[in-house]
């Protein structure tokens, strides 16, 4: 990975975006989503995770977080990784209702068998590409990005109407998730 894409600063605010591997569309069921919501959560109420604005599309997630526990973003960012990967691989497996079962469970196992550091299954790709956000205007630029996917995607037509984002929250209503910091941009 290239040394533009690390978290260089352990207090930094960044921005990041991280993909399924082979960008399968997994996250067309809610519940899949839904482990993604959960573990957010479970993050920022104990691992101090401040989260400023997340997005879930169908084959992947935007972020823009910090970390305030002392806890060096990339790992707080790998513990979520590694978490959410094997809690997802486990709910394809045991979802009755999952008709891609075998085909993804396949990629999952092929992906892993090209990577050195997985056993077994290997559900997020390993670019995570940290872009440490550094004045207001970016941090809003990135903001209203995140927010703008499901528009551009066609899923929905105002940011705000898409449950799986931090968009509500900024258009004042109440999110999925609880405590999103909502950046004031001033400039």
């Amino acid at each position: 990975m290239s040394r533009n894409y690390k978290f260089h600063n352990p207090e930094g605010l960044y921005f990041v975006s991280f993909a399924v591997v082979e960008w399968l569309d997994v996250f067309t069921r809610n519940e899949y989503k839904d482990i993604l919501v959960e573990s957010l959560h479970f993050c920022q109420k104990n691992k101090g995770m401040e989260i400023f604005a997340w997005c879930i599309m169908t084959n992947h997630v935007h972020l823009v977080f910090r970390s305030i526990d002392g806890l060096n973003p990339a790992n707080l960012l790998g513990d979520f990784k590694r978490f959410t990967s094997k809690a997802i691989v486990k709910a394809i497996q045991e979802n009755p209702r999952e008709s891609r079962k075998e085909f993804l469970l396949a990629q999952f196992k092929k992906a892993a068998s090209k990577s050195s550091n997985v056993d077994k299954f290997q559900f997020w790709r390993h670019d995570n590409k940290p872009i440490e956000l550094w004045s207001n205007k970016v941090i809003q630029e990135k903001i209203s990005y995140v927010h703008k996917n499901p528009v551009a995607a066609g899923l929905v037509y105002h940011p705000e109407d898409y449950v799986y984002s931090s968009a509500a929250d900024y258009a004042e209503n109440k999110g999925l998730l609880d405590n999103i910091i909502v950046f004031q941009y001033f400039g």
